[in-house]
């Protein structure tokens, strides 16, 4: 065995391997990054404490449970179009790739309203940028093709984009 194929072994266990408490705590960090830049947040914590603890913890319930259906629906779709890869894995790389390219995003929302021109572009950038590693990750971790693992993940990141990262239509 040359010196090349312990890197190469020990990626292959890697990939293997679920990142569940990483996906996990960045999806809470994000939430109440989230929560907390809300105007609706802080003028219910100036009004009641105990309430807006409340609406924050249902907050990150709701972002952990959209946040592993994002990851399901992205590993059933790489599976339908041909993938090999497993569920683990595949579920929690991408909530974690998901969440690391928006933390960004939202650090500048926290200081600047969610219509600013800056934020706005921040908002594509960062989900382009995800977008580009998630079909990354999609491809290596099921081994499809680039275009099945666009594919495989442009649903889920069309709905994130439209859901959390532009915020509601007024």
């Amino acid at each position: 065995m040359g010196l090349w194929y312990r890197p190469v072994e020990t990626l292959d266990e890697a990939r293997d391997h679920g990142a569940w408490g990483a996906a996990v705590m960045l999806s809470l960090v994000s939430g109440l990054i989230g929560v907390m830049s809300m105007t609706p947040f802080r003028q219910q914590w100036t009004a009641d404490r105990a309430a807006a603890l409340q609406v924050a913890g249902l907050a990150e319930a709701g972002i952990l449970v959209a946040s592993l259906g994002l990851g399901s629906v992205t590993h059933a779709i790489a599976r339908t179009l041909g993938g090999s890869g497993r569920f683990a894995p595949t579920a929690s790389l991408f909530i974690v790739v998901f969440w690391v390219t928006d933390l960004p995003r939202l650090a500048i929302v926290a200081w600047l309203p969610t219509d600013a021109t800056f934020v706005q572009a921040a908002t594509y950038a960062t989900w382009g940028f995800g977008f580009v590693l998630a079909v990354l990750l999609i491809r290596g971790q099921h081994h499809l093709t680039t275009a099945k693992s666009a594919a495989a993940v442009s649903v889920q990141m069309l709905a994130a984009l439209a859901l959390l990262r532009l915020g509601p239509v007024r």
